[in-house]
């Protein structure tokens, strides 16, 4: 079956939903590809991407179709509002024609009259031309509406609206007014907006990029100064550089914490830059750059240059720069930050995020520091799984006596213990907790004849969880 036909095939008598047998009848040298229609949406999110330049709202519609919502977006055309309009649409068409793509367009009040008159090849105040089908029902409702003599919206709209819910469902009547310009609904767009943003154009393409970058700065700056009217920092700026050959450049900075900082964009700019893996190219130039501030966070007031503000230094400040700035140059995934969780099942107590994604220290939970002279509680290193160990006690539930580890053999010298953790209740089920962590488990920090020290636990009650628990080492101590 044929999928989709172009401009050429639908000249020569071809349609979509024909078989192919009779399409290579009517033209024998008929070129064919396989239906992905995987690569169909990526094309046209790409292609929705490339209008981006006109409006920041802008959704695909699967399987051929662009919404664009260029409200308060056509000034640059013009000051008549209308005029504007038709000269933006028809810059668009120029614009994919020039890729090789056609094209029909259509501007009305609400998303679903415009893409009904664009499918159909009408213009705004024709939407009660429209055939029925253009309400987008099922063909079942489509058919029951034709026998009835209603073939076109028109023929709908002057007929009572109880009488057709009662006949053909609620549903006709919503999207009858969304069609007729009643009733409007908001797009889904490619991209959320931004909270700030701030673009440039140019009558001629850039193509130097010490210009580009500082035009970026530029446009940071005007966004911090909206920013600063807010009381809040940038944390996630994403920039957008079209070419004007309809390409588009996608640059993304996230910072550790909210900033203004200008010198600071500067410096993770360049680390962005200089960690691409396809280095910027701007072709024949960008004729539109535009930076947005995707996520903010509120930034209070700073004071600078106070008495001895150099010696004391700005400790957090410079831990959030270095955080963002290694972040951009290797991966957001690759510097992480441990946050304690609501556990006590040890491998479960904390999780390491991305440190850009974790909070800041101040809004962190605290771990019970130790008394002064006293050993740590838990050990720097944990085992993830616990390894198994053989383990001889004098006792069955009492401490360790000695273990092997790694096939060495380890005379235990003291130890301290046991610390009992319970399994998590909420999680049992049918009296049986699911997974490993299961069983009560005994801890005990233990020293051997060397002084080498190891954080142990015997997984279950002797006797009365398992007859023969097992033993695991859990962590190395410094």
């Amino acid at each position: 079956m044929l999928a989709a036909v172009d401009r050429q095939a639908a000249d020569l008598g071809l349609a979509a939903g024909m078989k192919l047998a009779d399409a290579r009848a009517l033209v024998p040298e008929l070129l064919v590809f396989d239906y992905d229609p995987l690569a169909d949406a990526a094309l046209l999110d790409r292609l929705a991407e490339m209008c981006l330049r006109y409006t920041p709202m802008v959704s695909a519609v699967p399987p051929g179709a662009l919404l664009l919502d260029i409200s308060g977006c056509t000034h640059f055309y013009g000051s008549d509002a209308a005029l504007a309009e038709k000269m933006l649409a028809e810059n668009i068409e120029d614009r994919l024609d020039g890729a090789g793509y056609s094209a029909s367009w259509a501007i009305a009040g609400t998303p679903d009259a415009a893409l009904a008159l664009a499918r159909h090849g009408l213009r705004e105040g024709a939407e009660r031309q429209l055939p029925v089908s253009a309400l987008g029902m099922d063909a079942k409702t489509h058919r029951a509406l034709e026998r009835t003599g209603l073939y076109h919206i028109g023929d709908l709209a002057v007929r009572p609206r109880a009488g057709l819910a009662v006949r053909f469902g609620a549903a006709i009547n919503l999207r009858l007014d969304r069609i007729l310009g009643i009733e409007d609904r908001p797009i889904n767009p490619l991209r959320l907006l931004g909270n700030v943003t701030a673009e440039r154009r140019f009558a001629d393409p850039v193509t130097q990029v010490d210009f580009i970058t500082n035009c970026l700065e530029e446009l940071f700056a005007e966004a911090a100064i909206m920013l600063q009217e807010r009381g809040q920092g940038a944390r996630i700026i994403r920039m957008l550089l079209f070419r004007c050959d309809g390409k588009m450049a996608r640059l993304g900075i996230e910072t550790g914490a909210p900033t203004r900082d200008r010198a600071l964009f500067a410096r993770l700019l360049k680390e962005r830059i200089a960690a691409l893996d396809d280095p910027l190219n701007p072709g024949f130039g960008y004729d539109l750059i535009r930076l947005t501030i995707a996520a903010s966070e509120a930034l209070g007031a700073q004071q600078y240059m106070l008495e001895d503000a150099e010696k004391r230094g700005d400790t957090q400040g410079d831990q959030a720069a270095l955080i963002g700035q290694l972040s951009v140059r290797l991966g957001r995934g690759q510097i992480r930050q441990f946050r304690p969780a609501d556990s006590h099942i040890p491998e479960q107590a904390l999780l390491a995020l991305p440190a850009l994604d974790a909070p800041p220290p101040a809004l962190l939970d605290k771990w019970p520091a130790p008394k002064p002279g006293e050993p740590p509680l838990r050990p720097l290193h944990l085992f993830d799984p616990p390894q198994r160990i053989a383990v001889i006690a004098e006792v069955p539930d009492g401490p360790p006596y000695r273990f092997t580890w790694r096939r060495r053999l380890h005379q235990i010298l003291r130890y301290e213990g046991p610390e009992r953790i319970a399994p998590e209740w909420w999680q049992r089920k049918d009296g049986q907790q699911a997974g490993k962590g299961g069983l009560t488990r005994d801890y005990y920090r233990v020293e051997d004849m060397r002084g080498r020290r190891y954080w142990l636990f015997r997984h279950g009650l002797y006797g009365r969880e398992k007859r023969s628990p097992n033993w695991y080492i859990h962590g190395l101590f410094a």
